[in-house]
């Protein structure tokens, strides 16, 4: 048997920076999520910052680096500005401040809250930058705060004046009681007095040196317009923020997520070609089988599978194809059946062979065609197998593995070993339960020509499409490739509570596995 036709479909990009945009854009109501909180955001930050206003003053600081006794050193090299900031934002500024706003002591911390202190570079500038609820209380914070900080500065200038002043008054008392003591001696006396004059003379200067410490170079006004970048750009922010929250929330969703969500996906998990894609046209009779009865694109789809099938090299022999899925699933049977209409129609013949004890009525819901209307091919079938009418499409042979029970669910594998010797030159279709619930599935992997895969699309997991890889190369058989049923997505809660309720009327039943020896009269090419 030949190697399957792949299928080219039209999420396959070369590209893989657009598969994972595309990835993204499957969770929609994430990133609308995601917009929707940036924008409440935006708009709330606009909200709460839209009777906020800022003032700003400035002032220039002094040097009062040993003012009294620096020589030849730069006036910038003087003032640390770091440590006159950092006395600006201090508590007994802040104190200052507060009674000169005429509020109390306990206030100062959160007049300081509302009050920003920057150096700007290179500069002997300090800024205040005060935020109120209204213009009036900007402008004024700011020049109290400007003026706190002056006044502390002056009250320590002259605490440094009046410690200096106090230092050479002592040497002017040392000095002169030195000179009382030494009256006699001229020499020591004129000394003295020029000591003395000299002490005079210093502690004159030290009175006459400006203990102001700086200057307010810009007073706080009223601002015109709120602080902050505005309503506009806030919203406009919001929405980047959101869309960025957004992307992020349907990437993790995307990470998170091990349903498959495209071809891609579904190749990838099997490392097998997705043979067919069966598209939701809106009609669920359950009519069986669409193909020959019913149009619509699921029904070409259908007939699309059978001619990909029809390539893999089904015409130079007799086929067996095991149609199954991971997990209980409908599309199993609907597939298969469809299947076999559609290898009807293109002239093969076709025994579809129903291996599911657990669903006795897929044979019974089929139309029969009657039993005396039989050609002589169709007098060779194997016996107990029934005409479906497929309408246009012809007719096709149908048998069931045996009843339901416990016995019939443990001699599936062996009643299949018995009918497909039994179809002769026709192509045999085996449709059983789920792979990774029965070990019997397997067992029948081992005896036909290839396995096609029923997947959901947003309802079979990654991982279960790589437990069933793994099986179905242990156990011998071939994958041929997949069919990705896009037109059934996950169940709802009422259709999960009457499934449960099923499962509870149901008699337990212990599953006996039964893995024989891999039939060596098939001569059909595994490869």
């Amino acid at each position: 048997m030949t190697g399957p036709t792949p299928f080219d479909d039209r999420y396959d990009e070369p590209v893989q920076l657009r598969h994972q945009l595309r990835r993204l854009l499957r969770h929609r109501l994430m990133i609308t999520l995601g917009i929707v909180l940036g924008l409440l955001g935006g708009g709330a930050l606009a909200m709460a910052r839209a009777h906020t206003y800022t003032s700003t003053s400035e002032v220039l600081v002094r040097s009062t680096a040993d003012p009294f006794g620096t020589v030849a050193v730069a006036a910038d090299n003087q003032v640390s500005m770091g440590t006159e900031q950092q006395i600006a934002a201090s508590a007994a500024v802040a104190i200052r401040a507060a009674h000169a706003l005429g509020q109390p002591d306990s206030r100062a911390a959160a007049l300081e809250d509302d009050l920003r202190i920057t150096n700007p570079a290179k500069s002997q500038v300090l800024r205040f930058e005060f935020t109120a609820r209204t213009p009036e209380r900007a402008a004024r914070g700011a020049n109290a705060f400007a003026e706190a900080y002056l006044a502390d500065r002056r009250d320590r200038n002259d605490a440094a004046v009046k410690r200096a002043t106090h230092g050479v008054e002592q040497q002017i008392a040392a000095v002169t009681q030195q000179a009382r003591k030494k009256a006699d001696d001229e020499d020591a006396a004129s000394a003295a007095q020029s000591e003395l004059a000299t002490l005079h003379k210093r502690v004159s200067d030290i009175n006459s040196r400006d203990t102001d410490g700086g200057d307010i170079v810009r007073r706080g006004e009223a601002p015109t317009r709120p602080s902050g970048p505005g309503r506009p750009v806030l919203l406009v922010l919001g929405l980047a923020s959101g869309l960025a929250l957004g992307l992020l929330l349907a990437w993790l969703r995307a990470a998170l997520d091990s349903r498959v969500r495209s071809v891609e996906d579904v190749r990838a998990a099997l490392r097998a070609p997705v043979l067919g894609m069966l598209p939701d046209d809106g009609e669920h009779d359950g009519t069986l089988p669409r193909v020959g009865r019913t149009g619509g694109d699921r029904t070409e789809a259908y007939r699309a599978l059978a001619y990909r099938l029809r390539g893999t090299g089904l015409p130079s022999g007799p086929g067996r194809i095991l149609v199954a899925s991971p997990r209980r699933s409908a599309a199993a049977g609907e597939v298969a059946v469809n299947l076999a209409a559609a290898l009807t129609e293109c002239g093969d013949e076709v025994l579809l062979v129903d291996a599911d004890p657990d669903t006795p009525g897929l044979v019974a819901d089929l139309p029969r065609a009657p039993d005396g209307e039989r050609t002589a091919a169709e007098q060779s079938l194997p016996e107990g197998s029934l005409l479906v009418d497929a309408g246009s499409a012809g007719r096709f042979a149908c048998c069931s593995s045996g009843g339901t029970g416990a016995h019939a669910r443990a001699g599936v594998s062996a009643a299949v070993h018995r009918m497909l010797p039994a179809a002769g030159a026709r192509t045999a279709v085996v449709v059983t339960r789920p792979l990774l619930e029965h070990a019997d599935a397997l067992a029948v992997a081992q005896r036909v020509d290839g396995v096609l895969l029923v997947t959901g699309l947003g309802v079979t997991r990654r991982d279960d499409l790589d437990r069933v890889h793994e099986l179905i190369g242990c156990s011998g058989g071939t994958l041929l490739g997949a069919v990705l049923d896009s037109g059934r997505r996950r169940p709802g809660p009422r259709s999960l509570l009457r499934r449960r309720a099923r499962r509870s009327t149901q008699a337990p039943v212990t599953q006996l596995v039964e893995l024989p020896v891999k039939d060596d009269t098939l001569t059909a090419s595994r490869g």
